[in-house]
């Protein structure tokens, strides 16, 4: 299949900084890529660097399969969405898609057709005399991608683009931007700190950490199948339980922390007796009882007693501390409404399958958080 990005080797320094570490990454045409990772990994770096705004130190990049060695960013079949927009609040709507069109000599009749044909495309007919400060936040979002689209990049390159939004209307743009993608079949790359919005809109994710790709893969691989402890620790919510190796039998790891909970789970990669361990469990795998008889069988049981509700609709989840060691444990709250009426202090069960909590080797911690 068409490759339209290929990054192959890039490293980019700042002096002793290595903010981009030799990576290395393809991506489909027709895909959304996303790069997810913490601010300073190195993300926002690389994007620039695809986008010609900064060259390499070592690598290449190729776009369509042509090499963009000393190619400007003008040059290059990319366009960019960056947060902040950067649409003319002096033009109209129709201006600012037309803009990239009118710079590049297309006749006024045929920048008049593709504008509305964009428009049209992006759910804003109608609008291309409007003022800019005239349109809502999702509105503007959606003349920046049309301003991009027009021009029939082979990528388009987004910088966190919904950062600047609220909560509201950044889950609708989500949508929307999926929409988009999907209707448009071009290639996005897209940079972000939100794991939602790299699980919601992608094909396929790169995690990020310190200049490097911790694990690349479909969504579901990252969140079901991480492969490091930063992945298992930053993609989705976990609970995280650090001790060490007291037994290890048929890929099953069995840890005690430092004050005594005894946990077992599923080891990732070798693991030996005595060695220094990180446990992830997710808050959804955990079945929470008032009766211990109501856990599944084949679950390791335990009890505690309610610290705090968490009470957010579809995502609400309780702090239970053990009832022996006080360690916390974050559970997600079924939909069937049995708990509504739960209460703090009340006291509970808890279990969960070893098989459904992932268990890596570590070189510190002891504890849970």
């Amino acid at each position: 299949m068409q490759q339209d990005l290929e990054v192959d080797r890039v490293t980019k320094r700042y002096g002793a900084h290595t903010a981009v570490d030799n990576l290395s990454l393809d991506v489909q045409h027709g895909s959304f890529f996303s790069i997810l990772g913490p601010s300073g990994c190195g993300k926002t770096t690389l994007l620039r660097v695809i986008a010609g705004f900064l060259a390499p130190d070592d690598g290449e990049v190729r776009i369509g399969g042509h090499s963009m060695r000393n190619v400007a960013p003008n040059r290059r079949p990319v366009n960019m969405v960056f947060q902040h927009l950067a649409l003319f609040p002096m033009m109209s709507v129709g201006e600012n898609v037309g803009y990239g069109l009118a710079r590049r000599g297309v006749a006024r009749g045929e920048i008049a057709r593709r504008v509305d044909a964009m428009l049209r495309q992006v759910g804003l007919a109608g609008a291309n005399d409007k003022r800019i400060d005239q349109l809502s936040g999702g509105q503007k979002q959606r003349v920046a991608i049309a301003r991009s689209l027009v021009l029939e990049p082979t990528l388009l390159l987004l910088d966190e683009p919904l950062g600047a939004l609220d909560l509201k209307l950044r889950e609708h743009m989500k949508i929307e931007l999926k929409q988009l993608q999907a209707d448009f079949r071009t290639t996005f790359v897209y940079i972000t700190h939100d794991q939602s919005e790299a699980l919601v809109l992608s094909d396929r994710v790169a995690v990020m950490s310190a200049g490097r790709f911790e694990q690349m893969g479909t969504p579901q691989e990252l969140y079901y199948q991480p492969r490091t402890p930063f992945v298992a620790g930053f993609v989705g919510a976990n609970n995280r339980i650090v001790g060490k190796a007291t037994r290890v039998d048929g890929g099953l790891v069995e840890l005690a922390t430092a004050d005594g909970l005894a946990v077992r789970a599923r080891a990732s990669g070798s693991v030996t007796v005595g060695d220094r361990v990180e446990t992830f469990v997710r808050p959804e795998v955990v079945t929470l009882a008032r009766d211990p008889t109501e856990l599944p069988s084949g679950a390791q049981h335990f009890s505690g007693h309610v610290e705090s509700l968490l009470f957010d609709g579809a995502n609400s989840a309780v702090l239970v501390r053990e009832a022996r060691t006080r360690a916390g444990i974050r559970i997600a709250l079924p939909q069937t409404g049995s708990f509504a009426d739960l209460e703090v202090d009340e006291t509970v069960a808890f279990g969960f399958d070893a098989q459904r909590a992932i268990c890596f080797r570590t070189d510190n911690g002891s504890g849970l958080s």
